[in-house]
């Protein structure tokens, strides 16, 4: 059995192994011996406001600032901005000189940020904002979103910048338990007083868990154009779009008219649809105070009911404890157990006959209902002009961008980030996509399009999957060795019983070697076969003779079940 086991298991896995190597091959598989191709940082192909590959520790160094702010109104140990950030490669699908910014710790406030090359201003040219995520070990609860900072000469050291600095635009992914989103969120500035709101992006329909844990990097393109019209695309793929005017809460013009604050309901005012009846009275027969349940007088003791024996009786095996002092703790009575001469009986001690309902009981009476003659409808306050009403009807106007940031949170650690682009030309950004993330993703995808790359994909790259995979897969496995192993038991049986049966047949075979040599013998002899005719004519006849009786018998003998077939008489003829 541990034979077979073992086999089928080297069998299995020779054929994945040769079934990888296979994939490998077909896809082109790099080849120890051939040498990768020299990895190049990207550079864009036109102007941009920031381009940032983090390919370079050193320029990182010099060109973004870690935060040293702390947050108001919580804990202390938590307040500081200590997160770990780093330069390095990603975990799998890397190639030697491509690095990125990696969140290394989890469960800490994290903020980084720096400036862009120049300003930029919502005027007449689009803002193009892209950059990749990978979460490598999965997200829990957390966000990679990025903050593009406001233009504000109060904020503009970065060494402060943390949750309340003021930025334009918040964008990028965010979860947290089963609530996964793609913020697009904007600040608007109401142009009558002055003050901010927060504008959030309607939510698509798109999935994004897939985004939060397959461990692949993911590129998040962003496009708001001066027609008010945006656009969000995930991987190059279209995920969302609309209007700043009217896909966005709270929407960014407020309503014409509201409600009068100072509008009061008429004390006259009556708003109740239904009323009692004024014309109803109570029936004469209406017993409001008859109870609901009444004694059941046909209710009878049932036989065995013990009336004289109490259901509980003090405990005969109690003891009073040594310690008891009769002043303080009174006098000692034993606990009380069931009565045990209650165990076997319908009941014990006084009987008190069921209740039943009480065909009487009605309640308390009340007039029906009929429509109010005098019913106004449900109050409303009147209507007035919105004082704070304005109609902005370029909401693409934002506030000038200066930098940008990373502040996050997370409870998931090594957080990738790479490839930063804000620019005013979709173009350049297609351009920078090509170079940076369609590489990557073709290079990845062609170290998983093999056997065990398409079983990841299957199972959703969840480990706790595996075990229940291999159970799947090993089913047929485990009953085709049961097969063969009662196969192989079976004919070990049949071979112990050929074995049994070999000297009988020996035997059989002796006794016919035995009767052979005695006729050849015999032929020899020069009496015998003369003799011969004789002997047999003699034979035959006591041949038939046996028959006859045999069969002569039969006819007077039942035949008994058991016995073998009835022989008959042979034709002589």
């Amino acid at each position: 059995m541990a034979r077979i086991v073992a086999c089928v298991v080297l069998v299995c896995l020779s054929a994945c192994c040769n079934i990888l190597n296979a994939d490998e091959r077909s896809d082109g598989g790099v080849s120890d011996a051939v040498q990768k191709p020299t990895y190049k940082s990207p550079a864009p192909s036109g102007p941009a406001h920031l381009a940032e590959h983090f390919d370079s520790e050193e320029i990182f160094r010099n060109s973004w600032v870690l935060s040293e702010a702390k947050k108001d109104e919580i804990d202390e140990d938590i307040a500081k901005y200590d997160g770990i950030w780093s330069i390095e490669e990603p975990k799998k699908h890397g190639e030697d000189g491509d690095l990125g910014l990696v969140l290394k710790s989890k469960a800490r406030h994290a903020a980084v940020s720096t400036l862009l090359t120049k300003p930029f201003y919502f005027e007449d040219k689009p803002l193009v904002v892209q950059y990749e995520v990978n979460f490598q070990d999965g997200q829990e609860c957390g966000g990679a979103y990025l903050k593009l900072l406001t233009l504000d000469d109060k904020h503009g050291d970065l060494k402060q910048f943390q949750d309340k600095t003021p930025y334009t635009i918040m964008f990028g992914p965010d979860k947290c338990g089963n609530d996964h989103k793609l913020h697009f969120i904007f600040r608007h500035k109401n142009p009558l007083n002055g003050t901010i709101t927060e504008k959030h992006c309607k939510k698509s329909k798109d999935r994004l868990e897939d985004y939060f844990k397959d461990k692949n990097p993911h590129l998040y393109t962003l496009i708001v154009r001066p027609d008010n019209m945006y656009e969000i695309r995930v991987d190059n793929k279209f995920h969302n779009a609309g209007s700043l005017l009217d896909d966005f809460a709270p929407p960014v013009n407020p309503p014409l008219e509201i409600e009068d604050p100072d509008d009061k309901q008429p004390e006259d005012w009556d708003d109740r649809e239904k009323i009692p009846d004024p014309l109803a009275e109570k029936p004469d027969d209406w017993d409001e105070d008859a109870p609901a349940q009444i004694v059941d007088e046909e209710d009878v003791m049932p036989e065995g009911w013990l009336e004289d024996e109490p259901p509980m009786i003090p405990n005969p095996d109690s003891i009073k404890p040594d310690d008891w002092d009769v002043e303080m703790d009174g006098e000692w009575e034993a606990p009380d157990v069931p009565n045990p001469k209650c165990a076997d009986v319908p009941g014990c001690g006084p009987y008190k006959q069921k209740m039943k309902k009480n065909p009487r009981y009605k309640g308390k009476w009340l007039a029906p209902l009929v429509n109010n003659p005098n019913y106004k409808g449900k109050w409303k306050p009147r209507l007035i002009h919105n004082p704070d009403f304005f109609n902005d009807e370029h909401p693409f106007r934002m506030l000038p961008i200066s930098a940008v940031g990373f502040e996050l949170w997370s409870m998931s650690p090594d957080i990738y980030f790479d490839n930063i682009l804000v620019t005013d030309d979709e173009a350049i950004a297609k351009k920078w996509a090509d170079d940076t993330f369609e590489i990557r993703r073709v290079k990845i995808a062609k170290e998983n399009d093999s056997l065990w790359g398409r079983m990841m994909k299957a199972m959703n790259y969840k480990p706790g999957w595996w075990a229940l995979y291999f159970l799947y897969c090993a089913i047929p496995v485990v009953a085709y060795i049961w097969y063969l192993c009662k196969r192989a038991c079976e004919e070990e049986k049949l071979d112990d019983k050929d074995e049994d049966e070999k000297p009988l047949s020996g035997m059989v075979d002796e006794e016919s070697e035995n009767e052979i040599e005695s006729e050849n013998q015999q032929s020899l002899d020069p009496d015998y076969v003369e003799k011969r005719p004789i002997i047999e004519e003699i034979e035959d006849t006591e041949k038939e003779t046996e028959t006859e009786e045999v069969i002569e018998i039969e006819k007077d003998t039942p035949l008994i079940s058991g016995e073998g077939p009835r022989r008959r008489k042979p034709n002589k003829e």
